[in-house]
């Protein structure tokens, strides 16, 4: 007798090896090429709160203001895809219930328009296609991808520098889990403004060319730890005026000890991080280590069935027919 494999034991065997083979692709390949920035993003955060605004009819600083702002994020995909990178362009304004709601977002009471341009994989800073401002730092709207337990040089729009925010553990919103990042921002001259000079207590001068100073009394920040993805911010911005060289405030612009995400972004953050991060982890671990178990145990049953083989009768062996008359 002689041993002969089967089809199916070929079969096995075959898929087995290729569910070995593609499960490390899976995790070194085709992961990290998931992990990109979105070309096509359409999102708005909205942070609420208190504060001190400057109100401009009043001509004096006003307490108790019910204090909005509002980020929108649009991808422009044309001129993503034609560089490769992430453009995207957002919008910030910062209102109070008197000019809420606005019809134009330039009768709010600040009004920030930009354009951020990163690197899809890494989320580093591109300086292309028509990018404002020139921007710096690890992270802006979002931190890289596979979050670490390290200090990020976070982007600040109003200082116009980076800040670095530090690793301060883990915090739920929402149910969700993510990594708790802080940081503030001391008192920095930031630009100057021309205003009456009676706003900066000097009325003896119709206009003063004031300093404008910013800091921020916390800033934090709760990030998905895959994605990267901000699930929570919290911000404290102080800005005043200074009369030239003066050390001491003159006027309060906006001073707020804390505007955050309301429930609602919250929810919607942490919906989309569970979807985003639930892909990669499929992706990345569940498929792969799947393929490998799946891989290994076909590649095992179909090793046995060749070894073991079928038994047919082997013809050199078999004795002459007999002659027959």
């Amino acid at each position: 007798m002689r041993r002969t494999a089967s089809p199916v034991s070929l079969i096995l065997l075959g898929l087995g090896t290729f569910l070995l083979v593609l499960a490390p692709l899976l995790a070194w390949y085709v992961q990290p090429r998931a992990a990109v920035n979105p070309v096509d993003i359409d999102t708005t955060a909205i942070y609420t709160g208190t504060g001190s605004v400057f109100d401009v009819d009043k001509v004096k600083t006003v307490p108790d203001q019910h204090i909005t702002v509002t980020q929108q994020v649009r991808g422009d995909v044309a001129d993503s895809e034609k560089s490769g990178k992430a453009v995207w362009d957002v919008t910030t304004t910062v209102d109070t219930d008197k000019s809420l709601p606005a019809a134009d977002p330039h009768d709010a009471l600040e009004f920030m328009p930009g354009r951020w341009v990163t690197d899809r994989r890494t989320n580093e800073p591109v300086h292309c296609c028509r990018e404002k401002p020139y921007f710096e730092g690890d992270a802006y709207l979002k931190f890289p991808f596979d979050v670490q337990k390290r200090s990020y040089r976070w982007w600040d729009n109003s200082l116009g520098a980076t800040v670095t925010l530090h690793y301060k553990g883990t915090k739920k919103v929402q149910g969700y889990q993510g990594y708790r990042f802080t940081g503030t921002v001391p008192a920095t001259r930031t630009g100057t403004r021309l205003v009456p000079g009676a706003i900066v207590d000097e009325p003896e001068r119709s206009q003063v060319l004031a300093e404008e100073w910013y800091a921020n009394h916390l800033i934090e920040l709760v990030v998905d730890q895959r994605t990267g993805r901000v699930i929570y911010a919290q911000v404290g911005p102080r800005k005043t005026l200074r009369a030239p060289g003066s050390k001491k405030d003159a006027a309060v612009l906006l001073d707020s000890e804390k505007l955050g995400f309301t429930t609602a972004t919250q929810k919607d953050q942490v919906k989309q991080a569970k979807k985003e991060s639930g892909q990669l982890r499929m992706v990345g671990q569940t498929l792969p280590i799947g393929a490998a178990v799946a891989g290994f145990v076909l590649v095992a049953v179909g090793g046995v069935l060749v070894v073991r083989g079928r038994r047919r009768p082997d013809t050199s062996e078999m004795p002459p027919p007999p002659l027959t008359m």
